[in-house]
């Protein structure tokens, strides 16, 4: 039995169990307080996905920051790093395409508007980014150059 006080209520009792049902585990929480027992609680598990993500090198998320915090005129106090999302950083729909306007102009890369669409936060940036560059040094199955490539 654990023992926690919180706000003038002490928890004596609190109990998990495990349900199995049609292999998918459910968990409930059953407690009691003060002596008092009250009906267990049903949690809802998150889902579970399978996610592969392949990260940007750290030059990559950094070059982004810069951008980023040029183009929003963010001030040097304010964090900026891979987790941060556009908006949280107070950028709207014609902020994010000057961001895209310059990441394509930093690192020599095309952007197109349904990529550009999917871009919130500076890791989904640097990601891209990374991919398109990846994309654009792999030579054509021509036997094109990738100095070729946009040229």
């Amino acid at each position: 039995m654990a023992s926690v006080a919180a706000s003038s209520i002490s928890f004596t009792s609190l109990s998990f169990s495990l349900n199995q049902n049609k292999g998918l585990a459910k968990s409930s929480v059953s407690l009691s307080i003060n002596g008092k027992s009250f009906p267990s609680l049903g949690l809802k598990s998150a889902s579970c996905r399978f996610r592969v993500s392949c990260a940007a090198k750290p030059e990559t998320v950094d070059k982004v920051c810069e951008i980023v915090r040029k183009q929003l005129a963010i001030e040097p106090t304010v964090a900026v790093s891979g987790d941060s999302k556009f908006a949280a950083l107070g950028a709207d729909s014609l902020d994010t395409v000057e961001i895209v306007m310059g990441l394509e102009e930093e690192f020599g890369i095309s952007v197109e508007e349904e990529s550009a669409q999917t871009i919130a936060s500076v890791q989904d940036a640097a990601d891209l980014i990374e991919n398109l560059v990846e994309k654009k040094s792999v030579p054509k199955e021509s036997g094109e150059s990738s100095a070729k490539i946009g040229l």
